[in-house]
């Protein structure tokens, strides 16, 4: 094979989950890896984030699994609560046989926590990492792609990662659509945890269900913070209004619920809100040598909290298909970068439709009223403990468009 080299470049553009994630996959192979952040400096905002063992696998892989639950939270149970009455509908054991199936653990903790070790991971790798650069086209041009900036400098690479999230600037290369409104916002608060503190919850992830709104609470940073999470449909968000200048909305939303999720809106940062916005599912993620990856591919709705952890989902699969066809025993073939980014495409692709789906209908029928309320709180009810038909496809090691289990992914990397 003559034309087998000793290096191939790649650009990463985008520094949130999806671009760290993919820049430490494909160094961890042998790629000369830089990565484009237009902030001035990378961090994450938001709160906390549920990380399943679909996600926890991953970074077992790369040697970061420790590091996470060095400053996450191990929940012993998600408990799901209808708003109104305050009653348990089913709860789900997150230890033990769930643990054991699933290979990896549950993680609860906060985003700027798990972006950290993602990019002290990349850091300790060796990837380049450039903040200040804003990215407005990519193109390929005689099998490189090659990425235009703001300020007239050009970045060329053997291949484009496009990480940049829900309002990507590249995903027009490939599909001509719009981030979908919801008509749901977010307002999300952390505080720290204190004797006074209800001590009932403080072990689990806990979701209230109620008419056209829903409350998640759960602890962060070893239990030192709690972390609250409240979702509702929003009149001003409906008529086209990001952000708004009061809390009566807030209130409103929950009037009806009990006591514990009216105290629970004290905790919430009401200065921003985050309004919910996926995107269809689209097919094609490949534009020449630029494969989008993340939100930029496959943005979804909240209600699976799958966002990130199919973002690490996305790189361990392109961590594999490249192993042994761009990366060889023999050497780097950048020959191969077409068939592989086509490849991860193709497995990808109808997995990360499904969870964008899902994530949708599963959203609906946590806000349902009257009668549908009724019958889904009876449905919940009727689960049985450690029953794990509902979760397999989506947490299952072996699940089509999943990354291979570690141990399977491990060996295939000590073989090239």
């Amino acid at each position: 094979m003559s034309d087998l080299k000793s290096s191939t470049e790649v650009l990463v553009i985008g520094g949130g989950m999806a671009g760290l994630a993919g820049a430490l996959a494909l160094r961890e192979n042998g790629a000369e890896v830089t990565l484009v952040e237009r902030a001035p400096e990378f961090g994450e905002v938001g709160a906390g984030l549920q990380m399943a063992p679909n996600a926890s696998r991953v970074l077992q892989r790369w040697g970061l699994l420790e590091k996470a639950l060095e400053i996450g939270v191990q929940p012993k149970h998600l408990v799901f609560r209808d708003a109104v009455t305050g009653e348990e509908l089913t709860r789900q054991a997150l230890g033990g046989e769930f643990e054991e199936r699933y290979g990896a653990p549950y993680v609860v903790i906060h985003r700027s926590d798990l972006h950290r070790v993602l990019l002290e991971g990349c850091e300790a790798a060796g990837v380049k990492l450039v903040n200040d650069v804003m990215v407005e086209s990519v193109e390929t041009v005689n099998g490189r792609g090659i990425a235009h900036t703001a300020v007239g400098v050009d970045y060329e690479a053997d291949v484009i990662i496009g990480a940049d999230g829900l309002k990507s600037t590249l995903r027009p290369l490939v599909a001509n659509d719009e981030p979908v409104s919801s008509a749901y916002v977010a307002y999300r608060g952390t505080v720290p945890i204190t004797e006074n503190t209800p001590k009932a919850d403080l072990e689990d992830v806990i979701v209230y269900l109620g008419p056209d709104c829903h409350l998640v609470q759960y602890p962060l940073r070893k239990g030192e913070l709690l972390n609250t999470v409240a979702v509702f449909k929003s009149p001003s968000f409906e008529r086209g209004e990001e952000q708004y200048g009061g809390v009566d909305e807030l209130q409103e939303a929950y009037r009806d619920c009990v006591p514990a999720v009216q105290d629970a809106l004290k905790n919430l940062g009401t200065a921003m809100r985050w309004p919910m916005y996926d995107r269809d599912p689209i097919e094609n993620w490949v534009a020449g040598r630029m494969v989008l990856m993340g939100d930029a591919a496959h943005p979804m709705l909240q209600y699976l909290a799958q966002g990130a952890c199919q973002a690490l989902e996305d790189a361990a699969v392109l961590q594999e298909v490249t192993n042994g066809t761009v990366f060889t025993a023999d050497g780097v073939n950048p020959a191969a970068w077409d068939d592989a980014i086509r490849e991860f495409n193709t497995i990808r692709a109808g997995r990360t439709a499904r969870v964008q789906r899902t994530a949708r209908v599963w959203g609906e029928s946590w806000h349902v009223s009257g009668l549908a309320r009724t019958l889904r709180n009876l449905l919940f009810k009727s689960r049985a403990d450690n029953n794990f038909q509902y979760n397999d496809w989506l947490y299952g090691q072996d699940q089509p468009g999943s990354p291979a289990r570690p141990e399977t992914a491990n060996a295939k990397t000590l073989s090239v």
